[in-house]
This record gives C-alpha cells, structure tokens and sequence, in this order.
C-alpha cells in the first residue's frame, strides 16, 4: 500500500510541477503575464535568438531576391540546412530554413546580405530590442551559437518579442509551417519543423526552439484557443514540450477572454450627454472568473472637444487600470445641394 501511494505521489509531481528555471505565460492580446518564475533573470537563450533574426530579416528585405551564399556560413556549427557557398537562393527560402530546421548557416548569409556584416545586423537586432521593450536582453551574433559570443535574454522579453513578431502575417505563415519545399541554384530542399509541439499539440500554432550545452533547451511557442492566443517561454528547461503543455493547459482553462466593453451596445443617457455618440472598437480581456467581479469601468465626458473625440473609458480591475477607449461623436454630414441650388448660388454671387 505503501509503494502505491508512493507512486501516485511522484506521479503527481511530475504532472503539476514545472521544471524549467525561467519561465512566463502571456497574453498575446494584451500582453498580461499570467504566470511566471524568475522572468527577468539573464540567461543565454540559444536558437530562440533566430526569432529576431527572422523579423529584422521580415521588416527589412524584398523576400523575393535571390542571394549569393558566401564563405562566412564554413564557420557555422550545430545544426545548418547544409547550402553551399556561390549557392544561389532566395530570401524567404533561408527564412523558412532559419525557422523550421534552425539552420546557423541560414542565419549568417541572411545577416550578411542584409547588413554587410554580422556586426551591422546584430546593431539591428538591439535596436529592435530597445524598441520592443527587451530591456534585459543584449545580442551577439544573429544564430545563437555561444562558444565564441552570446545571446543574453530573459523569458519575459522574449515573449514580449514573441507578442511583437506575432503581429507580422508572414512570421506567422512561417512558424505555423509544418513543411517547406524549396529550390535552390543546385537543388532542392524539404523541411520538416523541428519544433514538434505543433504537431503534437492541438492548440499549438508555431514557434521556436533552441539548445546549447551552456543554454540548455529554451524554447518559445504561441497556441491559441477559442478566441484566446497565448505565448510560453521557457529556459534552461530540460521538459520543454512537456512543461509547454502543461502550461497551456492549465491557463486555458483558468482564463476566458471578457467583453467588458462592447461597441456595439453602448450608449448614454442622453441627459449626460445630448449629441449621439460611438466607440471604435471593443474591449476585451483576459480573466479568472473571480475577476471578473473585480472589473469596474469609469465614463469621462468633456464639456468642449476641438474634434470628435469628446470623452473616453477607463477601464480597471481591482482598481489598477487595464485600459482605456476613446468615445467619439459623430460628425454632423454637410447638407447635400442639388445642381439647381448650385447654380442658382453661382447666379446670386
């Protein structure tokens, strides 16, 4: 009886525990933690680093153009997509084998052509990151590599990097592939994505994962379900795929997303306010059903507005504010003159 219970107990440690050293969950919508451990501790992050590779590649290249592959890929380790050098390919090709097989030589030759040197490219990538809001993260090289330089980040500024790439349609295209042909100069390439929690995990949408011996295994996904779109960092965590999973299991289920404002119903008393009235869009959010109760909204008129922006809501849970929306009035349409009234004007002028 004893060994029985003994073997349900550590069971139950393996299924509800979490292992990674670092890790946060986010809202993608929103950008609200819901859980974490040690989010903002520094730590060498591996292949995830080729995330921001792909963006700064996204924003700043005709995907369409065809590169030369150069010498500097026969310095490159680890896992590559095996081109060659005077190989002739095209940038989104490198980008799929950048993503979905994690090809360090992919990574290099797209740096390098679209900065003129690693230096340059990784001077684009700190930048992002300053911009992103990745203020605990420092770039070195553009594949993640780290025996010669490193790549330092923490997991909740790679999910905020996560939430940012994510708003990019063809980033999205991307991680969500489970197969890529493409051809080359000299031949052509499958690729398989490495990444297999999405297709292990129904939920799951994409991602990216990553491993050196000093880094250990990090990994970064996104999967979204029934309206709700959720990121997951890990660090340093040997059960990558195990702890994804679990994690997004358990916050699904703890959070529904809230219309808390709803455009389409809203409306004022007209002795608050006589002229009619609208909001953009609606306001939705991520909450436990406990606070939900918590929610509370606050409407501000103004007296005189100089456009059509005549108030706003402020919307707060547990009296910390969460987010605001602008109310507008609408604009009063310029009587329409028909061609008699037009050129009886032009007479009497």
């Amino acid at each position: 009886m004893k060994k029985v219970l003994f073997f349900l107990l550590c069971s139950l440690l393996v299924i509800t525990n979490v292992y990674a050293s670092n890790y946060v969950v986010m809202d993608m919508g929103s950008g609200r933690v819901l859980a974490s451990r040690s989010m903002n501790e520094e730590k060498l992050i591996a292949s995830i680093t080729k995330i921001m590779t792909c963006i700064i590649i996204l924003e700043n290249n005709d995907l369409d153009k065809e590169v030369v592959v150069g010498e500097e890929i026969l310095k490159m380790y680890g896992t590559n997509i095996y081109i060659e050098v005077g190989e002739k390919i095209k940038v989104i090709d490198l980008l799929y084998g950048l993503m979905l097989r994690s090809g360090n030589d992919a990574a290099i030759t797209l740096a390098i052509n679209t900065s003129g040197s690693e230096d340059e490219f990784v001077a684009l990538m700190n930048e992002k990151a300053l911009e992103i809001g990745m203020n605990n993260t420092k770039f070195s090289n553009a594949h993640g590599l780290d025996d010669n330089s490193q790549n330092y980040s923490t997991a909740y500024d790679m999910a905020l990097l996560s939430r940012y790439a994510f708003n990019n349609k063809k980033y999205r295209e991307i991680i969500n592939t489970k197969k890529y042909v493409a051809k080359s100069s000299l031949k052509t390439y499958v690729w398989y994505n490495r990444m297999s929690l999405l297709n292990n995990y129904k939920y799951c949408i994409g991602g990216k994962n990553g491993y050196t011996p000093k880094a250990g295994k990090t990994l970064v996904s996104v999967a979204e379900k029934e309206g709700v779109t959720l990121t997951i960092v890990s660090l340093d965590d040997n059960d990558i795929y195990e702890t994804h999973e679990y994690l997004y299991d358990k916050y699904f289920d703890k959070y529904k997303l809230y219309t808390i404002v709803d455009k389409d119903k809203f409306m004022i008393d007209k002795t608050l306010y006589p002229e009619d009235i609208y909001l953009k869009k609606s306001f939705k959010y991520l909450l436990t059903s406990e606070e939900s109760d918590l929610v509370s909204t606050f409407i501000k008129l103004n007296e005189k507005s100089n456009n059509n922006v005549v108030g706003e809501i402020i919307i707060s849970l547990d009296n910390k504010e969460i987010g605001r929306l602008d109310i507008y009035k609408y604009k009063k349409k310029k009587d329409r003159l028909t061609i008699f009234q037009k050129f009886k004007n032009l007479i009497i002028r």
